[in-house]
C-alpha cells in the first residue's frame, strides 16, 4: 500500500494556514517599515535623545562682580570655596552618608538632612549641596574617607569675600540661597535652585550688573547617570565692576569713631548727591550670609536687642532735635514779622496758656537774636517766632528742604519719616492742631521724624543754594572689558527756592554754632578748617519720666545725639549727619563724629579727644 506524502486535508485547514502565512507576512512588512520609520525617518531625533540621555550639562557658577570704591579700592570680591554635594542617582543609603558627613565635618545631622531634602527639587544630574566654604582640613577629612562616601564629590565655587569685614556692611546687603518663589519670577529665570542671589542692600539693588553669566560643563555618563569624561567645558563670564562714590577712608574712620556705640552717619558731596559714607551701627558680617548662615547665627542677630541688621541711615526715624531749628529759621525768615534781628528775652521758659516750655539752659539765654539762638540752641527764641509763623509754614518749609519723603537712594526699605501739619492731624486723629503743638515741633519735637539721610540731605541743600539733590551710592558699572553700562549723573530732586541773603543769614548762625564761643559745637571745631553746623538732642521719653529715675540715667531712657554740618564753611563740598543713639548730648556724642569724617576726608591730622557739655 503506497503512502501519499502531497498536501491533503480540508478545504477548512488550508484557508486557515493561508491565513496564518499572509498574518506572519503583514506583521514582519509592519516591523521592517516601523525599523525603516525609526532608523531612517527619525534617525535625526532619536539621535540627538542618544546624546542627551548620554551627556549631562552641569552649570558653573559665575563670579559676582567686584565692588570697589571711589579711588579704586576694593571692598567686595569673591573668593574660590569648596562645597561638598552628592549625587543622588549614586546615593544608596542617604541616611548612613548623611550621618558620616557630620561626623567629619562637623555639622549638625538635621541641616544636612534638610540640605538633602531640599536638593529633591533639582534635577538628578545636578549634584545636592550639603556644605558651602568648607575648610580645607575638612576637605581633606572627606577626601581621605571618600571611599565610604559614595556619590559625594567636591566642587569650587565663588564665594562673595568682605576685606574690611562689617564695615559698610548695610550698605552691601547680603546674599542669600535663591528661594522657589523667587525662581518663579522673570528677573530670576536664569537660575537654578542652590544659587545665591542678593537679598538685601546694593547686592540686591543692582542684583543683574553683580551676577555673572554662568558657564557650563558638558560631562558623559553612564546608564547610572555617574560621570565618565568631560567633554566640553564653557568658562563663566564674571559680573561687572561697580564703582561706588564712597570714600573707603572715610567710611572706615566714621565707623572707628563711633566705637561701641549705635546710631549712624551719612556724608554726601553737596553738589552732585554722592554718598560718600554710610554708616549704620551696630553692624554684622555679610560673610555669614555668603557662606550660609546658620539656624542659630541667623536668630542670635534677630534676638540681639541693637537691631545690627538694620540700616539706621535709611529706616532709622528719630525727631531731629534742635537741628530742625534750621527749617524753622528760613520759615521765619520768610515771615515778613521776623528778621534776623528779631530779639527774644529768653528766661530759661515760656508760659503759654496754662503750659509752660522749657529751654534746655534752665537760666535762660537772655536777650537772643536768630544768631544766638542757633549758636546756643535757645528754644525759647524759636517758641515766640513759631507762633507767628505757624506749623504750616514750617511744615512747607521742611518738604522744600528734602523732609517728609524718601530720597529716593535706591536702597529698599527707605523710610519716608513725618512731617506733621494741620491737614495731617485732622486725618491722622481726627482732632485740630493746637497751639502748644507748634511749639514743640518748632525745636524738632512731638510728631516730627527724620532719617539721617535726610537731614544729609537737607544740609547739602543749605550748603549748596537750595538744590535737592537725588543721594545716589554707583559712580559708575563697567563690564570686565572696561566698558561702561551705567554711569549716573547728578539729579536735582527739586528746587528750595531759598532767598540767597536768608540763606546767608542762616549760615552766620551755623558757622558761629562751630567757631565762635558759647557755641553748642565750640569744642568740636578745626582750627584750620572752619564748618558750619547744628547741634540736636531729641528726647526718648518726657522729661518728667526721666526725673523719677535715679541720677544715672539708663541707657534706654538717655535722650539721642544728633550732629549736622558741612564743610568748609564758606565754600562747602562735603555735608555730613551724625545720629548716636542714646548719647545724651549733640555736642559731647555726635558733634565730634563729624569732626573725625571732616579729618578724614581732607586729611588733617587725627583730632583729639575734647568734648563739651551742653545741647
Amino acid at each position: 500500500m503506497a503512502l501519499n506524502t502531497g498536501w491533503s486535508g480540508s478545504p477548512a485547514l488550508k484557508k486557515r494556514f493561508i491565513i496564518a502565512s499572509l498574518a506572519a507576512l503583514t506583521i514582519f512588512v509592519l516591523l521592517f517599515l516601523r525599523l525603516w520609520y525609526l532608523q531612517i525617518i527619525q534617525t535625526d531625533t532619536y539621535q540627538a535623545l542618544s546624546e542627551k540621555n548620554r551627556t549631562r550639562y552641569i552649570p558653573i557658577a559665575a563670579p559676582r562682580g567686584p565692588i570697589v570704591d571711589r579711588d579704586g579700592h576694593m571692598l567686595v570680591d569673591s573668593r574660590p570655596a569648596f562645597r561638598i554635594a552628592a549625587l543622588r542617582q549614586e546615593v544608596e543609603d542617604p541616611e548612613k552618608l548623611l550621618a558620616r558627613l557630620s561626623e567629619l565635618l562637623n555639622l549638625d545631622l538635621a541641616t544636612l538632612q534638610q540640605r538633602w531634602a531640599a536638593g529633591r527639587r533639582f534635577p538628578r544630574y545636578r549634584p545636592v549641596p550639603l556644605a558651602d566654604d568648607v575648610s580645607r582640613r575638612a576637605l581633606e577629612q572627606v577626601m581621605e574617607h571618600s571611599f565610604e562616601l559614595p556619590g559625594v564629590l567636591t566642587e569650587v565655587r565663588p564665594v562673595r569675600f568682605y576685606p574690611y569685614g562689617k564695615s559698610a556692611a548695610h550698605l552691601f546687603g547680603y546674599l542669600g540661597e535663591i528661594t522657589e518663589e523667587e525662581l518663579r519670577t522673570a528677573p530670576y529665570q536664569i537660575y537654578h535652585g542652590g544659587d545665591f542671589v542678593g537679598k538685601n542692600g546694593l547686592e540686591k539693588a543692582i542684583e543683574p550688573y553683580l551676577n555673572g553669566i554662568p558657564g557650563e560643563r558638558r560631562v558623559e555618563v553612564d546608564v547610572k547617570g555617574k560621570k565618565l569624561r568631560i567633554l566640553k567645558t564653557q568658562e563663566p563670564i564674571p559680573g561687572n565692576r561697580v564703582t561706588l562714590t564712597i570714600n573707603r577712608d572715610l567710611q572706615l574712620a566714621t565707623e572707628a569713631a563711633f566705637g561701641d556705640q549705635a546710631g549712624a552717619a551719612v556724608a554726601l558731596d553737596v553738589h552732585t548727591g554722592e554718598v560718600l559714607a554710610m554708616v549704620s551701627k551696630p553692624g554684622y558680617d555679610p560673610s555669614l550670609f555668603a557662606r550660609g548662615i546658620t539656624g542659630k547665627e541667623w536668630v542670635e542677630l534677630l534676638q540681639n536687642h541693637l537691631d545690627p541688621l538694620q540700616n539706621r541711615a535709611l529706616k532709622g526715624q528719630y525727631p531731629p532735635g534742635s537741628i530742625f531749628k534750621i527749617v524753622t529759621a528760613l520759615a521765619a525768615l520768610e515771615n515778613d514779622q521776623t528778621t534776623a534781628h528779631t530779639k527774644v528775652n529768653c528766661q530759661g521758659q515760656l508760659t503759654v496758656g496754662n503750659r509752660t516750655f522749657r529751654c534746655w539752659k534752665k537760666g535762660g539765654h537772655g536777650i537772643t537774636d536768630l544768631k544766638k539762638a542757633l549758636k546756643e540752641s535757645c528754644d525759647v527764641w524759636f517758641y515766640e517766632v513759631s507762633q507767628q509763623v505757624g506749623i504750616d509754614r514750617i511744615a512747607a518749609m521742611a518738604r522744600r528742604l528734602g523732609l517728609g519723603a524718601p530720597t529716593g537712594l535706591g536702597l529698599a526699605g527707605e523710610r519716608k519719616g513725618l512731617i506733621p501739619d494741620q491737614q495731617w492731624k485732622q486725618q491722622k486723629f481726627n482732632d485740630r492742631w493746637y497751639r502748644g503743638e507748634t511749639l514743640i515741633a518748632s525745636i524738632g519735637q512731638g510728631y516730627i521724624l527724620t532719617t539721617p539721610l535726610q537731614l544729609a540731605t537737607m544740609m547739602a541743600t543749605v550748603a549748596n543754594g537750595g538744590n535737592v539733590l537725588r543721594p545716589h551710592l554707583v559712580k559708575r558699572i563697567e563690564d570686565m572689558a572696561g566698558n561702561v553700562q551705567l554711569e549716573p549723573k547728578p539729579q536735582i530732586m527739586q528746587q528750595a527756592h531759598l532767598d540767597q541773603a536768608q540763606l546767608d543769614t542762616l549760615r552766620q548762625g551755623l558757622k558761629a554754632v562751630v567757631n565762635e564761643p558759647h557755641g553748642t559745637a565750640w569744642m568740636s571745631r578745626i582750627k584750620e578748617l572752619p564748618f558750619a553746623g547744628k547741634t540736636g538732642t531729641s528726647q526718648v521719653v518726657h522729661q518728667r519720666k526721666r526725673r523719677k529715675q535715679d541720677v544715672e540715667i539708663p541707657y534706654r531712657l538717655r535722650d539721642h545725639a544728633l550732629f549736622t554740618a558741612y564743610a568748609p564753611a564758606s565754600n562747602p563740598e562735603i555735608a555730613v549727619a551724625v545720629v548716636v543713639e542714646h548719647g545724651s548730648h549733640g555736642s559731647s556724642a555726635a558733634a565730634p563724629i563729624a569732626r573725625t569724617m571732616f579729618k578724614s576726608y581732607f586729611k588733617l591730622p587725627p583730632p583729639d579727644s575734647s568734648t563739651s557739655e551742653g545741647e
